[in-house]
């Protein structure tokens, strides 16, 4: 009898153990985004774009641009692809030429993370002494409800079969950017966004310091479009190190939270997206170039609603959701295709001979 009541005394511990813990997934692993596709007409051997986050802002571009320029407008989260945005008091034609993003690959034999790629990250600073900032961020903003799709050698984008994830439910109802679910180790890998997050935990971030002073913070979006910048912590430290930033004010006891019941459709999912790593230099500390390289971002988090099982498709029937993706769509289309565009007419449009025709 005694024994039985141990079992169960354990059962209860284990169940209680489980109601408390948080959801984990990692929102962005860079080793996802090496570039596989596009073969790089200038670099034998490499690629331009990633097919995985292969995005195609073309559809709302106007008439006036000829199909070679809508070329342009299709672009990835290819690790090459991201921006470094100086602050404007530390900008000119030197620091803003050299501050660039590359992949970064381990060797076959490094003692963590062995042939993994990496976002490797160089900005320049100014040598002056005075406060500055790098944000380093994805080329467009990553979508929140984009399909699942097929992307071909040439980077032609085909929405995939209604079902075509597999016999996992959960993997079936995940958007593109979402990424995947192991139902092994119950951890979602995603291309930038995380759905169904309620209350943040704690936030990792695994880097490669080279012993900088800087100071990283991540900057994350909601669902709203809100940013919530959260500081990880000094680069004053040589290897691979996890920076983690702890939430303080999780309330671990649900009897001392305040208890909220929010409405569902069309209320988008709460969720959290990357927007990008804001590194900070003090006036004190030394100028000129600074690399880091940056492997993943994770997360701990409480779900937001249990996922009940819905007996109708809300969505089919009044398409608010789908409305409201498909309006931001296309401003990230005019914003971010129209960039494209000029960057390719003046590339059209730059010199690229270094030497002079000899004198006759």
């Amino acid at each position: 009898m005694r024994r039985n009541s141990i079992i169960i005394l354990i059962a209860l511990l284990f169940v209680c153990a489980l109601a408390v813990s948080a959801d984990e997934a990692v929102i962005m692993d860079f080793s996802l985004l090496k570039a596989d596709i596009l073969p790089d007409p200038s670099n034998q051997g490499k690629f331009l774009e990633n097919r995985s986050t292969m995005m195609d802002f073309s559809g709302t571009a106007g008439a006036s641009y000829t199909d070679e320029q809508k070329k342009q407008m299709r672009v990835s989260l290819a690790i090459r692809n991201w921006d470094v945005l100086l602050a404007s008091s530390s900008r000119d034609s030197a620091t803003t030429q050299l501050s660039q993003t590359a992949e970064a690959a381990l060797t076959a034999n490094a003692p963590q993370y062995a042939g993994k790629t990496v976002l490797g990250v160089r900005v320049r600073f100014p040598i002056a002494e005075f406060n500055s900032w790098a944000k380093v961020m994805p080329p467009y903003e990553i979508p929140a409800f984009e399909p699942k799709a097929t992307i071909d050698d040439q980077g032609n984008i085909t929405p995939a079969a209604a079902g075509a994830a597999g016999a996992d439910p959960v993997n079936a109802r995940l958007t593109r950017f979402e990424g995947s679910y192991d139902p092994n180790t119950k951890i979602i890998t995603a291309l930038g966004i995380v759905k169904n997050v309620g209350v943040i935990k704690s936030v990792a971030v695994t880097v490669k310091g080279l012993n900088f002073p800087h100071g990283l913070t991540l900057v994350l979006k909601d669902a709203d479009g809100n940013e919530k910048s959260m500081f990880m912590g000094y680069l004053n430290f040589d290897g691979w190190k996890e920076l983690r930033w702890e939430n303080p004010g999780y309330v671990s006891d649900v009897r001392n939270r305040e208890l909220r019941i929010y409405p569902l459709y069309p209320k988008t999912v709460p969720m959290v997206k990357l927007d990008g790593f804001l590194f900070t230099r003090d006036a004190a500390s030394v100028g000129g170039d600074f690399v880091i390289y940056i492997k993943d971002v994770k997360v701990l988090y409480d779900k937001a609603v249990l996922e009940p099982v819905r007996d109708i498709d809300d969505e089919s029937i009044w398409g608010i959701v789908s409305k409201k993706e498909e309006d931001r769509k296309i401003g990230e289309s005019k914003r971010f295709g129209n960039q494209q565009v000029l960057r390719y007419i003046e590339k059209l449009k730059q010199e690229t001979k270094d030497t002079f025709t000899p004198s006759k």
